[in-house]
């Protein structure tokens, strides 16, 4: 029986400490004293455990240590999971890959601490893609992670595990990183908010540092705007970067009036399929109607952009081959999996060309500065097409054909990732035919979170999302 055939929708929304509230909403609680931080972690692990035997979203559960004080922070006490290629205390970090063994973590990652000095009250790991590279959350040798509004689709990659448990209502938010459109490709498929913000708003690992262009941002994956728009301001007090503006708490629309830049098509001139054009222009036309100004834009990145950004990948899995070992034990990079090997193949074929590639790529910040010179967002669409069906994007597909399958479906998150701009996917009104979430994505100059969040609270306030709990009850 194909995808399409038949639908089976998963959430795990009830009567319990938990109900349909979002972070903000059960953290009050908990001040209030309406419920225990105790009980809200043991229903969260139960509405977790059911999600997973119904999705595989999770890599592994833990039982939090009793905490020494009451939990303190904008989170205190929400119960939240961390991406399995993020180090965590205690928990083995596997990256989403067979090709080692992993290790215990000896301490937090830089991140991991951010997040858990906004309260946080974090339940296990979640699953991902090998080392995050591909688009969805699918393995050769193991079974997928399965999308709560549809389980024969994709839940997105490559913080999928992360995305599925939160639109299943298992926990309000989960930590989701991006090097690609990892935050924002989820959240597309399962109906979410994901923000990547800015490069260097939030505090990052010593690998990234090093890259030649550091292209990954840590953040969230929400239910709601006011939790993601929380979680930044939460985390900023626990370290702010100096050279960026401060973001602050922001809990509403403000009503200013924007300038919106349209542009439809992957400025790599990939076309935009018509279930995906018609959100974005149904998404155009709301905010003309509020009163923002909308125009279409153009970004005149490098005809060559899109083979230098999977050229950079290659080098990312090139350097994950070369460097293996210090992943865990008994590293093999023959047990990468096919996509991971094929990146590093074509990267070992182009490596001479690396300087040319990323000066190129450097560049790129001139055209996107040149497009929102007169904008305060770009919308776009997330992806390319709809969410497709499991199997398409697996890492068994013959490489070729899966490296041009990606490449049709992630058109626009890439330039983010490169420039540094801070992005945001956010549910469009509708559903496709599948009964599956369509994202849009607003993009801003670095620094300017607070704008696209203003725009996310505007369209949330405006025209509420679909909810795969009311889909389930049709």
């Amino acid at each position: 029986m194909t995808a399409a055939e038949k639908r089976t929708t998963v959430h795990t929304f009830g009567d319990d400490a938990l109900g349909e509230d979002d972070a903000v909403g059960i953290a009050a609680r908990i001040r209030r004293g309406e419920v225990g931080a105790a009980e809200v972690a043991r229903d969260a692990a139960a509405r977790v455990r059911a999600a997973d035997a119904a999705l595989g979203a999770v890599q592994i559960l833990h039982d939090p240590p009793a905490p020494a004080a009451p939990p303190d922070g904008a989170f205190a006490g929400v119960p939240t999971l961390v991406k399995d290629n993020t180090d965590y205390l205690g928990l083995p970090t596997g990256h989403g890959s067979a090709a080692f063994t992993p290790r215990a973590a000896r301490r937090h990652a830089p991140f991991a601490r951010q997040f858990l000095g906004t309260g946080v009250t974090v339940l296990g790991k979640t699953r991902l893609p090998e080392f995050g590279f591909n688009a969805t959350t699918e393995f050769e040798d193991a079974e997928p992670v399965r999308n709560p509004w549809h389980t024969g689709y994709s839940a997105g990659g490559s913080s999928g595990g992360s995305a599925a448990l939160v639109a299943a209502g298992a926990v309000p938010v989960a930590h989701a990183n991006d090097g690609g459109g990892s935050i924002r490709i989820p959240a597309a498929c399962c109906g979410l908010v994901g923000l990547k913000p800015t490069r260097g708003r939030l505090v990052a690992n010593a690998q990234s540092r090093r890259l030649p262009i550091d292209i990954v941002c840590d953040g969230v994956v929400s239910r709601s705007v006011r939790d993601t728009a929380a979680f930044l301001a939460a985390a900023e007090t626990h370290w702010r970067n100096p050279h960026l503006p401060p973001l602050g708490r922001l809990e509403g629309p403000s009503g200013r009036r924007l300038r919106v830049g349209l542009l439809l098509d992957s400025p790599t001139g990939v076309a935009t399929d018509a279930a995906t054009r018609s959100a974005v222009c149904d998404t155009a036309a709301t905010l003309e109607r509020l009163g923002h100004r909308v125009e279409p834009v153009s970004i005149a990145v490098d005809p060559r952009f899109r083979d230098d950004f999977l050229t950079y990948w290659g080098l990312l899995s090139f350097l994950i081959g070369a460097t293996g070992r210090s992943l865990g034990a008994h590293f093999d990079r023959r047990r990468m999996d096919g996509l991971s090997r094929g990146l590093r193949a074509d990267y070992l074929r182009a490596a001479h060309r690396t300087p040319a590639v990323l000066r190129r790529l450097r560049r790129s910040r001139e055209a996107y500065a040149a497009a929102l010179r007169g904008h305060d967002v770009v919308l776009t669409p997330v992806l390319a097409h709809t969410t497709p069906p499991l199997g398409r994007l697996s890492p068994a597909v013959p490489y070729d054909t899966l490296i041009e399958r990606i490449s049709a479906y992630v058109a626009f998150t890439p330039l983010d990732n490169v420039v540094g701009t801070p992005s945001v996917s956010l549910p469009a009104a509708t559903t496709t035919a599948e009964g599956l979430p369509v994202g849009v994505l607003f993009s801003a100059r670095p620094g300017h979170e607070r704008t696209l969040l203003d725009v996310a609270f505007t369209l949330e306030a405006e025209r509420p999302w679909p909810r795969v709990q009311d889909a389930a009850a049709r």
